[in-house]
């Protein structure tokens, strides 16, 4: 059975959640006996995390995003996820309000996490997003979007920046909010199919 302590939320915590995401403490309680079913250690490692996310995406590559998406929530970056960075993670990536999303977007591409975002960490993150797209769908995109490089010339286009340029937050944040085609752009669109399987990964 494991002691009290291992096997339930500790108070602080569970007040915590509750007030930065939408979940209740009945959710919380019973992600939390099942995530300590997966990771009986209380932690997720980056192999299991790049795991979950190929279970996702059978017809696609999406280790590059994965490794992006856990570095981005890794915020203590010990190399692995605690209940708590899987919460916030499941949360943001799944109906967080629009600014900490923001927030986490461009934690996301600041792929050296040094505040500011440049072109090729544009590149590297859109990169990553068209390995998780299948070729077939790939056809169907706009001309002027249907690669890496255009899709992140783009963004980059609209952001007004110069090749050398940097984006920081606040404009960041700013562009995207003023502008719905920015973050179209910058995001991959979870087919239903992933969204319920994230559903069937809660319950």
């Amino acid at each position: 059975m494991g002691n009290t302590k291992s096997s339930a939320l500790s108070k602080e915590l569970l007040e915590e959640l509750k007030s930065n995401t939408k979940y209740s403490e009945a959710e919380l309680c019973t992600w939390y006996q099942s995530f300590l079913k997966e990771c009986p250690n209380g932690k997720i490692s980056k192999e299991q995390f790049e795991g979950i996310y190929a279970s996702f995406f059978p017809n696609a590559d999406p280790t590059a995003y994965a490794r992006h998406v856990f570095r981005s929530f890794d915020t203590n970056a010990d190399g692995t996820l605690d209940f708590k960075e899987y919460i916030v993670a499941l949360h943001l990536t799944s109906g967080g309000k629009t600014l900490q999303k923001l927030e986490w977007a461009f934690a996301l591409y600041d792929v050296d996490g040094n505040g500011t975002i440049s072109k090729n960490e544009i590149q590297e993150i859109v990169r990553s997003i068209f390995n998780m797209i299948p070729e077939e769908d790939q056809k169907n995109l706009p001309e002027d979007e249907n690669t890496p490089e255009k899709r992140a010339e783009k963004i980059w286009n609209y952001f007004g920046k110069k090749d050398n340029d940097k984006i920081s937050e606040g404009e960041f944040i700013q562009g995207v909010m003023d502008n719905k085609e920015i973050l179209r752009l910058i995001q991959y669109d979870e087919p239903q199919k992933i969204k319920d399987k994230l559903k069937e990964k809660k319950n």
